[in-house]
């Protein structure tokens, strides 16, 4: 990534901040989401799922509840591999079922997590800007406020639609059977229904977010000055990405136990992750999304300038 102006012209639109963050989206999931399925092949052969049992599927953008279906389902969670470990598990899958199998359950995950990482990393770059431009003092607290908003807001538009994902695949539901139990919902408890487990996540997220956004904005800036860049490098972005999503996945790991236990809970689900495993989801994910997402607005800055140089 070259040096850029401060050119207001020079800087992505929003809609080339929607594009990059889509294809960070798009490019995280498809790296991460392999050691999730390893990972729910693994315990699904050492405690086998029972029906309506749930379990946390991670598509490397969010979480998503997935319950399982009837003994006699064939769903890619319940093939057999007698697996060793999750090399062994890797290999098996790859050779037995086809490289394919590594992204199984991802394409109906991505329909929630693809808007809520475009809303949450466009809206987190507008906000900065905003605000920076209006606070002029403190913007070291600026990522903070930003990032907790951004959060908040991607939260708030994808939960419902999480939630009736969800449901549509608990119950089997067609569209219009669908819309009757949540229009009954509604009529029953309010709109307000719609956001149930709404309130856990945020208890995780705003403070992952806050830390997370912190963080990145102080390694990057420090790395930046070392290497004498004006921007971030793939690999600044990347590094500073990891560490800051590390350390806010350890600080937060609490949240973390409690959301999962409060969401599987309604399904009698009993597993709770450990610090270990949640950073090997984290730490990747958090690095190949920014690093991409940083990749993509420099991309659209050099084609703006040029565009702007063009007679």
């Amino acid at each position: 990534m070259a040096e850029t102006s401060d050119s207001s012209l020079e800087k992505p639109t929003i809609i080339q901040q929607a594009m990059a963050s889509c294809c960070g989206a798009i490019i995280t999931s498809l790296l991460v989401s392999p050691l999730d399925v390893i990972k729910t092949r693994l315990q699904a052969q050492s405690n086998p799922f029972p029906k309506g049992k749930c379990f946390v599927y991670s598509s490397g953008l969010m979480d998503h509840i997935c319950v399982c279906e009837n003994g006699n389902s064939k769903a890619w969670y319940k093939k057999p591999g007698n697996f060793k470990g999750t090399l062994d598990a890797f290999v098996k899958i790859i050779r037995i079922e086809g490289i394919k199998s590594l992204w199984s359950g991802l394409p109906p995950t991505l329909i929630m997590a693809l808007p809520n990482a475009i809303i949450y990393f466009t809206l987190y770059d507008q906000l900065h800007e905003a605000l920076k431009y209006r606070l002029k003092k403190g913007d070291e607290y600026i990522p903070v406020l930003a990032g907790s908003l951004s959060r908040f807001s991607s939260l708030t538009v994808v939960s419902p639609l999480e939630l009736i994902r969800t449901r549509m695949q608990h119950r089997k539901l067609s569209y219009k059977q669908l819309y009757l139990c949540v229009s009954t919902q509604v009529a029953a408890d309010g709109w307000f229904s719609l956001w149930r487990g709404w309130s856990s996540t945020v208890l995780r997220d705003i403070p992952f977010s806050a830390m997370y956004w912190y963080n990145y904005e102080r390694f990057k800036k420090m790395m930046c000055k070392q290497v004498g860049a004006h921007e971030p490098t793939f690999l600044i972005a990347f590094t500073s990405g990891a560490a800051s999503g590390s350390i806010a996945a350890v600080i937060t790991q609490p949240f973390d136990v409690v959301k999962t236990h409060r969401q599987t809970a309604l399904w009698e689900s009993e597993t709770l992750e450990s610090i270990i495993p949640r950073l090997c989801k984290v730490a990747p994910a958090c690095a190949i999304m920014i690093s991409t997402y940083e990749y993509g607005k420099s991309f659209f800055s050099h084609l703006n300038e040029k565009m702007n140089q063009r007679p």
